[in-house]
């Protein structure tokens, strides 16, 4: 398959572009393309400019609403609630990591509920982002449109559910972790299936609830969690957490990403900031604690800490540019006009 490189600038300028001509006004689609591009410099391709021609798709027919602007209200002093107003997710996100950032200071401990939301792409970004500029510890959660099916049931009623924690580091960009509840992140198979390549078994079943290896049957299908029946424990309480505490659609009833059917997903956000220091032990102890945690798992041969191979993902590909395929760059051309 043919790729070109482009450097994150022009990927980035490349997504606003396209977002723009489909009716994203100007903060929306700078919101969505500067998260689309960083995922793909990380190397997360799956949640990159990969998603634009299915956000377009969705712009056109009104999915979404493209001119939809977030609005904010304070339910308490240490909470802030954001309605994404059935538009992109990025610009509501971004809104309640800015609230979020700034409460922290003074409450130490906040929360952050974004509803009527749509896909909200790579969530380590965003705890990264608090965790670096605000100095605390971050989480975050989304649900999603159904693909895992209950412990007991071959019926998909919630989402791949992804769960993301980051914390300062001295010293070096803050701890990510950011992983899907389901054993890969349903883009991973949408992009082996527009490749035409299959898909590791043990990923997911056929709609008849049987293994496959084929990334079309899989997206027909149920995807496999985490853990077994664990993994599947996990889902529900993000689903809770999101769906339920947001007032959002739960997985079942949420509209899928990556066509322009039905209404609008509606799915719901929670974001958690947590300042050192404000459970009993001073920041200083915090971070030295950090420290010593991760210098011991560090001692042991062979052990990384999570997210040290993206970050050498993004350091060589700021250098180098970011690859893409040929034909999505031509598809990206063609609607940006």
């Amino acid at each position: 398959m043919s790729s070109e490189v482009l450097s994150f600038d022009a990927a980035e300028a490349l997504a606003a572009a396209a977002l723009r001509a489909v009716g994203a006004s100007i903060e929306a689609a700078a919101d969505t393309a500067r998260a689309l591009a960083r995922a793909d410099l990380d190397g997360i391709a799956s949640h990159g400019l990969s998603r634009v021609p299915a956000y377009a798709a969705q712009l056109r027919a009104g999915k979404v609403k493209g001119d939809a602007v977030p609005s904010v209200t304070r339910p308490a002093d240490a909470t802030v609630a954001v309605d994404a107003g059935d538009g992109l997710a990025y610009p509501a996100i971004a809104t309640a990591i800015r609230w979020a950032g700034s409460l922290v200071r003074r409450n130490g401990i906040v929360a952050a509920g974004v509803r009527n939301s749509h896909h909200a792409g790579a969530l380590g970004l965003f705890v990264e982002d608090l965790a670096r500029d605000a100095g605390v510890f971050a989480l975050a959660f989304t649900n999603s449109p159904a693909g895992i099916a209950p412990a007991g049931s071959g019926t998909p009623l919630f989402g791949t559910n992804p769960v993301a924690f980051a914390c300062p580091m001295t010293g070096r960009e803050p701890l990510v972790i950011d992983l899907s509840l389901s054993v890969v992140a349903r883009g991973r198979i949408m992009v082996a299936a527009q490749k035409g390549e299959p898909i590791p078994e043990g990923w997911a079943t056929d709609a008849q609830g049987n293994p496959t290896t084929d990334a079309r049957a899989a997206l027909a299908g149920a995807m496999l969690p985490i853990g077994g029946a664990k993994g599947a424990a996990l889902v529900l309480m993000v689903e809770l957490l999101t769906a339920a505490l947001t007032a959002s659609h739960a997985g079942f009833e949420a509209s899928s990403f990556f066509d322009d059917k039905g209404g609008p997903p509606r799915i719901g956000q929670l974001l958690l900031a947590i300042r050192p220091g404000a459970v009993g032990a001073d920041a200083q102890a915090v971070a030295d604690r950090v420290a010593a945690i991760t210098a011991r798992m560090l001692a042991e041969p062979g052990v990384r800490l999570p997210g040290d191979r993206r970050l050498a993902i993004r350091a060589r590909q700021r250098r180098n540019g970011i690859p893409y395929p040929t034909a999505l760059l031509a598809e990206l051309r063609a609607i940006a006009g």
